[in-house]
């Protein structure tokens, strides 16, 4: 897997750690991988990885970094709550904006990226699909169907406003979005103007794609990965 390193976004006073990870050759397009709920894991750091193998240069914002970026472990999600139920939807955004300027930085405009998020990431990039240039967007079991999350609207209720390219990955055994909702989600998606697809997953739970969980199921994780390069080969523009 390509190297992942430790990268500085934003500028001045405003400076906060991601991590990074660049493809050989030149790009074929620009990745904002948006954090689970545990912070910028090793499992968000593999995803830029495996996105540099792929061919993409891959940038990944410490959401947390308000509070010093913490990283949980997976049975922690007691201590993560809070700095969860902390996050501000505009300052997420401003963290999304400083991770594309990243990528503009290296020769890859909004137009020929993309974001890719996980668990709370998944709601973020829907939500940056209805309000950023970017060409294609990926949601992996993201939460807030139904309700608001960072103060954002229900993803359900903005669904219709997708302006990008959007896929959305879930599993039918994840308890904590409901398959009633996964489905509002997938019919108020459809009367956007663009592209959209949504797979459901019937033997995977929430956080299937992450092998360092428990509920990682290695079927849905690869079948998700290869629909997830195949849209954002389809949707990003070529160099």
């Amino acid at each position: 897997m390509a190297e992942v390193h430790d990268v500085v976004l934003g500028s001045g006073d405003g400076e906060f750690p991601g991590a990074a990870s660049v493809p050989e050759g030149e790009p074929r397009g620009g990745v904002v991988v948006v954090q689970e709920a545990f912070g910028l894991t090793s499992h968000i750091r593999s995803i830029c990885g495996r996105l540099a193998d792929a061919g993409y240069l891959a940038v990944a914002p410490a959401l947390f970094h308000r509070v010093g970026a913490p990283v949980f472990s997976y049975d922690e999600i007691a201590q993560a709550r809070p700095l969860l139920q902390g996050l501000d939807g505009d300052e997420i955004l401003a963290d999304l904006g400083a991770s594309f300027a990243y990528l503009g930085a290296e020769g890859l405009p909004i137009g020929r990226c993309a974001v890719v998020g996980f668990c709370m990431g998944g709601s973020v990039a829907l939500v940056a699909a209805t309000k950023v240039p970017i060409g294609a967007a990926v949601t992996y079991y993201g939460g807030g169907v139904a309700e608001s999350r960072f103060g954002f609207p229900p993803l359900a209720e903005i669904a219709p406003s997708l302006a990008v390219p959007w896929l959305g990955l879930f599993g039918d055994e994840d308890a904590s979005i409901p398959v009633d909702q996964v489905e509002r989600l997938r019919a108020q998606s459809l009367l956007a103007p663009v592209a959209t697809e949504l797979v459901r997953y019937p033997d995977a739970g929430h956080g299937f794609n992450c092998d360092d969980r428990g509920s990682y199921a290695e079927g849905a994780a690869t079948d998700a990965w290869a629909r997830t390069l195949a849209w954002l080969d389809a949707h990003l523009p070529r160099p």
